[in-house]
């Protein structure tokens, strides 16, 4: 029975029902094995617009209500709902659960979950119970969630200044889940690699991964459950927040992870899809719910968690947390927009918050600001950034800030107008150049966007450039600012505004690098290179590898492939990315070592050869040398994933499968994924396939498109295999023939997705082009490959 009372809209009380086989519609019905038996367990999912179809409701975040749920369930069940138990009467083979009324919420947070468990349990200071439940036998794996649950909890108590608001907090994994987590009020559903922590198998990645998740749900219980968006157009405000609250969590939770600098890879996923034409507003118009699926993307989390990041750092720390806590206590178990959210701000702060951030939430892209020197002045320029390399429309209150040659040294300022200039000696108090005369003190380089706090690209003259290049080969800048330079400046090439041969070379500049989040940019800029340079010069590409492989080699000598005692969680992360990019690139040495310590694996699963850190680089580094009359490491790595009960293995499995270079390999690994021993949620990890594979890929994914229709029909997993088939292209020819095949197939959950893949073809095709034109780029790629570091 689900039952309305004191709801906002409400149309009446419903009579009894049970879930009979009527109303599985609404279920995940989620299977595992136990002692080599299959068990079933059943969970609902409404977000966002699924609890009409399990009990009559207006299914909109709006109308709340509070709810008083009963189930009839097998008795050997355990069956789980948002409130504790109030009462359970077994009869027979049945029994009935009935629940207490819940707080006055949305129908979307509605949760029910009926199956055999294990769990841990712990409680807050303030004696909220919390449990991590799992499948029987994995409870060991939870404890590590439950820690970080109760930690946070108690955390985000002090920091909104509201206590949690429910009696319980239960959190569990299923085998089966499409998303990655979801925040029910007070019965928080995961994926397992959300969710679950071996401490044998596990890697060092996968602990980070349950912690910033854990905290991101968690953000939700305050941000999301007891305040609410008034529709879906503020998803952001759900979404963006709980993404930048988790970091927030983690941070004070683990602060040797540096987790703020790797946020820069959220800000990174937002500007790279924000620079498509086919991107959106964060505020986006939502007019039908089958729309809403495809705005859970980049731009709800990590533009909106970055838009906010950049406010914290212009407003100020303690004034944000605090009218932050003013702004959750005055809309308590109530709907807001994004309006009044600003209105906590403005007031907190007495600054002009609304009309700063509007140009950010109402508009769609963002800005890149150039910067040149020009008649003892520095100017400043705003213009829309698109990958395309087009001019775009649009004008952002920016905010800018600025150091000269040291940190001790900083600036800020609003750019308001299109183009703006300062005195340098005055604004600066310095010279930039070594010939202005005088006494003047010397500014040896300028970074703007300091910390890369702003959500923005730079783009410097050459001179300026340069001198940037200089500051990061001795090392004078952070960790966050050469992850910024080295970003933008690509971002810069592939709209085709800044040479690839510039690009290289500073590159270059990151020889010695030994930051994690630096090294895994530079790992992810090479990877594309790599990709495109295989389109426009595929005669240099050997030599493109080779200065590669150089610059990772100096972290990766410096790492090893073996844990040191006591070394750092980044180290452990840097060493399984440096090892397979070093296998990717044909690295003899790295696959020759990989596919020793795998033969050892396979022998002993509890070898020491081969931690969870190492071990997708391994794997990787097998299929290298895969081709259809050499199968043995591919078949070695199916035993593997058919033997492990560990979703993390798994996945890791799938993701190196399709690194193999032979197109008959890829088909059987793509055709593996759609078969029955692949849960459907992770059938999207084996698409990223390598580029010598793009075609395989696109016409098996005609050839099954029907059967892909039916098994992901909604939602936003079917999104996902049209980008990774579709995307990876670079040719206009390739554009419009997606085009042709998607005419007449189209669906609307996809269709924003399709239009942004067929965008990136086309900026794909650009660049190449752009490439094949650059004279001085072939004797700059020899030059840079032989170069000794």
């Amino acid at each position: 029975m689900v039952k309305y009372v004191n709801g906002k809209g409400v149309i009446g009380s419903f009579n009894k029902f049970q879930l009979t086989q009527t109303y599985t519609t609404f279920l995940i019905l989620s299977t595992y094995e136990h002692n080599g038996e299959k068990k079933n367990m059943a969970v609902t999912q409404f977000e966002p617009v699924d609890a009409r179809r399990c009990f009559p409701c207006w299914d909109e975040p709006a109308f709340k209500a509070t709810f008083k749920i009963t189930l009839d369930v097998p008795s050997e069940l355990i069956a789980l709902s948002n409130m504790p138990i109030i009462e359970e009467k077994v009869n027979g083979h049945l029994k009935t659960v009935s629940y207490q009324e819940s707080p006055i919420m949305s129908t979307y947070l509605v949760a029910i979950v009926v199956g055999l468990f294990d769990y841990v349990e712990d409680h807050t200071t303030d004696g909220v119970k919390v449990r991590v439940y799992c499948q029987v036998g994995k409870a060991n794996q939870g404890k590590f969630a439950l820690h970080v649950a109760v930690k946070t909890l108690d955390l985000y108590k002090e920091y909104f200044a509201v206590p949690y608001s429910l009696p319980k907090l239960d959190m569990i994994a299923i085998p089966d889940f499409a998303a990655g987590a979801m925040e029910n009020y007070g019965l928080v559903t995961y994926r397992e690699t959300a969710l679950l922590y071996d401490d044998q198998h596990s890697a060092a990645a996968n602990k980070q991964r349950v912690a910033t998740v854990v905290a991101h749900e968690l953000a939700h219980q305050w941000f999301g459950n007891l305040v609410t968006m008034e529709w879906w157009t503020h998803l952001w405000l759900n979404e963006g927040f709980a993404t930048w609250v988790s970091y927030l969590a983690t941070d004070s939770l683990f602060p040797e992870w540096k987790v703020w600098n790797q946020f820069l890879e959220e800000s990174n996923h937002g500007l790279t899809l924000d620079g498509l034409a086919e991107s959106h507003p964060i505020e986006v118009e939502i007019n039908h719910a089958s729309e809403v699926d495809e705005i859970f993307d980049a731009i709800s989390y990590r533009k909106g968690a970055s838009v906010i990041r950049m406010l914290q750092s212009y407003l100020g720390a303690d004034c944000f947390q605090k009218s932050l806590a003013a702004y959750i206590k005055k809309h308590s178990c109530s709907n807001t927009k994004t309006e009044d959210l600003w209105a906590a701000l403005e007031e907190g702060s007495g600054e002009p918050v609304n009309n700063l951030m509007s140009s950010w939430t109402k508009q769609q892209g963002y800005p890149v600001v150039t910067v040149k020197v020009k008649d003892e002045k520095l100017v400043f320029e705003q213009s829309r950034f698109l990958s395309s390399g087009s001019c775009g429309e649009g004008q952002w209150i920016v905010p800018i800030t600025l150091c000269c040659g040291s940190y001790d040294v900083r600036k800020n300022f609003l750019l308001q107008t299109k183009t703006e200039s300062v005195d340098i000696k005055e604004f600066l108090g310095c010279s930039i150049s070594k010939y202005s005369g005088g006494n003047d003190k010397y500014c040896d380089w300028i970074k703007l966007n300091v910390d890369q706090t702003g959500f923005y690209r730079v783009k410097y003259d050459e001179d300026l450039a340069a001198k940037l290049r200089n500051a990061i080969e001795k090392n004078h800048l952070t960790p966050t600012d050469r992850f910024g330079i080295l970003d933008d400046a690509f971002a810069l090439s592939m709209a085709c505004q800044q040479s690839v041969a510039s690009l290289l070379t500073l590159m270059g500049a990151y020889r010695e690098e030994l930051d994690y989040t630096v090294l895994s940019n530079l790992i992810s800029i090479s990877y594309k290179l790599e990709r495109i340079a295989a389109d426009a010069v595929p005669e240099l590409l050997d030599n493109l590898r080779q200065f590669f492989t150089n610059i990772f080699q100096f972290a990766a000598e410096k790492l090893g492939w073996d844990p040191k005692p006591d070394e750092s969680h980044l180290d452990a992360m840097l060493r399984g990315e440096l090892l397979t990019a070093l296998a990717l690139f044909g690295h003899e040495q790295t696959i020759k070592e990989a596919n020793r310590r795998c033969l050892a694996f396979l022998d002993d699963r509890s070898t020491p050869v081969l931690p969870p850190d190492i071990r997708k680089a391994a794997y990787v580094a097998v299929m290298q040398t895969v081709n259809a009359s050499n199968r043995s490491g591919y078949e070695s790595l199916l035993r593997i994933y058919r033997e492990s009960d560990l979703s993390q293995e798994k996945t890791r499995i799938l993701s190196s499968l399709a690194s193999c270079p032979d197109p008959n390999i890829i088909l059987e690994v793509l055709n593996f994924l759609l078969s029955s021993e692949v849960r459907s949620q992770d059938a999207v990890f084996g698409l990223g396939v390598n580029w010598q594979a793009r075609e395989t890929a696109w016409t098996w994914l005609k050839t099954k498109w029907e059967e892909i229709s039916k098994i992901f029909d909604s939602g936003f997993l079917i999104g996902r295999f049209v980008s990774a088939t579709v995307s990876p292209f670079a040719s206009y020819e390739k554009a419009k023939e997606v085009e042709e095949f998607f005419a007449s197939r189209v669906k609307p959950s996809m269709a924003r997705t399709l239009k942004q893949s067929i965008e990136r073809v086309h900026i794909n095709s650009r660049w190449v082009q752009s490439v094949q034109k650059e004279t001085t780029l072939p004797d700059a790629i020899r030059e840079l490959a032989w170069r000794r570091y």
